[in-house]
């Protein structure tokens, strides 16, 4: 038999066992892939100035490839909150006039697989204070395009 000395002088030694690190970064590359995969980046930078109107039966518009954005609002300084009488058309991320919305959305549509070009949606997002005449001249304009499936845009009622 061994001394009982030995015994523990044994277990000394070993200390610590060290942690296995080798299947660390195919983890955090998993992480990464899945934040990848679920993160929607906005692709166009909002440049007027709008105040969406509530709605009660609002649904979120996911999993579509091709949606177009149309924004309607004013011209004004974010920082300073001063706004311009001047009301703008924003497809996408250029401002345009109405009598240009046919030609640009024609133009998008031909850029898509003809799958996506029939599901082309328009998300319409107004001022609830713009005028009605050009909400009204960008609506002909789309029937113009043939866009007909529009999603109008607006925040939800909190209950």
């Amino acid at each position: 038999m061994r001394p009982m000395r030995s015994m523990f002088h044994d277990r000394r030694r070993q200390g610590v066992p060290t942690l296995n690190v080798a299947s660390m970064p195919d983890l955090i590359f998993t992480v990464l892939f899945f934040f990848m995969i679920v993160t929607h980046m906005r692709s166009d930078e909002v440049k007027v100035r709008l105040e969406v109107p509530a709605g009660s039966e609002v649904k979120k518009l996911t999993g579509h490839p091709a949606i177009i954005n149309i924004y309607i609002g004013r011209q004004g300084d974010r920082e300073t909150r001063s706004l311009d009488n001047t009301w703008l058309v924003q497809l996408n991320g250029d401002l345009v006039s109405p009598s240009e919305i046919p030609a640009r959305i024609n133009a998008i549509r031909s850029k898509l697989s003809p799958e996506n070009a029939e599901r082309l949606t328009v998300s319409f997002r107004a001022d609830r204070q713009a005028p009605m005449g050009l909400v009204s001249d960008v609506k002909q304009a789309l029937q113009q395009a043939y866009a007909l499936k529009i999603n109008y845009s607006a925040t939800e009622i909190s209950p």
